[in-house]
């Protein structure tokens, strides 16, 4: 299935991705930020109804000079002690967060619209592609309303959250590792959406779902590295 997924992407389609029972327990829908539009921003508001984010690379991350917000929360609570109270140390699934800045282009409007969305991704990615970093700053402002996740340096080898299962998939692929994902929930439970409503979604919609033990194992493989007893 990861073929199916590889190829689902090169072709600027979204893939459907669960990590495992034993983290989130969500399903993420996930396309390539250079293939974005605002219809697709529009699928998943309306169809994931989670958090619309850009996963990126560590190494695009440092080129651009940005950090994690913990990083930024840090350092400003020598002036604000309160941020320093904020620490997200006690994360039920995780040791740590992905969150950075919040960005907008600054040829949107509000930056809140579909357009205005789909125009901030797609063009974070085309930056990045073709290594014009030093224009970041030129190009967008913070605060903004797309959250900006940054992928650990070692990738999968290192976390196995979803923002890095985004660039996994990216790097593999060959496209700009940059991406966009959103969690799927569920109007009637109000939680996620269980594993097995997200594969009749994908049926549905003629989309690829991969579970994140495959996508992990498919990447160790891709980096010739032994695949971890677990």
């Amino acid at each position: 299935m990861i073929k199916e997924a590889l190829r689902a992407l090169r072709k600027g389609e979204m893939v459907l991705v669960f990590d495992s029972e034993d983290r989130e327990g969500e399903t993420d829908m996930i396309k390539a930020a250079e293939f974005v539009t605002h219809e697709d921003i529009a699928i998943l508001r309306n169809d994931a109804g989670g958090l619309i984010c850009a996963p990126i690379s560590a190494k695009n991350a440092e080129k651009l000079g940005i950090p994690y917000m913990t990083s930024i929360l840090e350092t400003a609570s020598n002036k604000y002690p309160v941020l320093s109270e904020l620490s997200p140390h006690d994360i039920p699934y995780d040791e740590k967060s992905a969150f950075s800045i919040t960005i907008n282009h600054r040829n949107t409007f509000t930056g809140i619209t579909d357009r205005d969305r789909a125009k901030t991704i797609r063009e974070l990615a085309l930056l990045c592609k073709n290594k014009e970093y030093d224009k970041f700053g030129k190009f967008f402002r913070s605060p903004g309303h797309v959250t900006l996740l940054i992928a650990s340096k070692n990738n999968l080898l290192e976390r196995t959250g979803h923002t890095e299962m985004s660039i996994a998939l990216m790097e593999m692929a060959g496209l700009t590792e940059v991406a966009v994902c959103c969690e799927m929930m569920d109007d009637e439970t109000g939680r996620a959406l269980s594993m097995q409503d997200a594969k009749r979604y994908a049926e549905r919609n003629d989309l690829v779902f991969l579970k994140g033990e495959e996508l992990i194992n498919a990447y160790y493989e891709y980096l010739g590295v032994p695949v971890p007893n677990r």
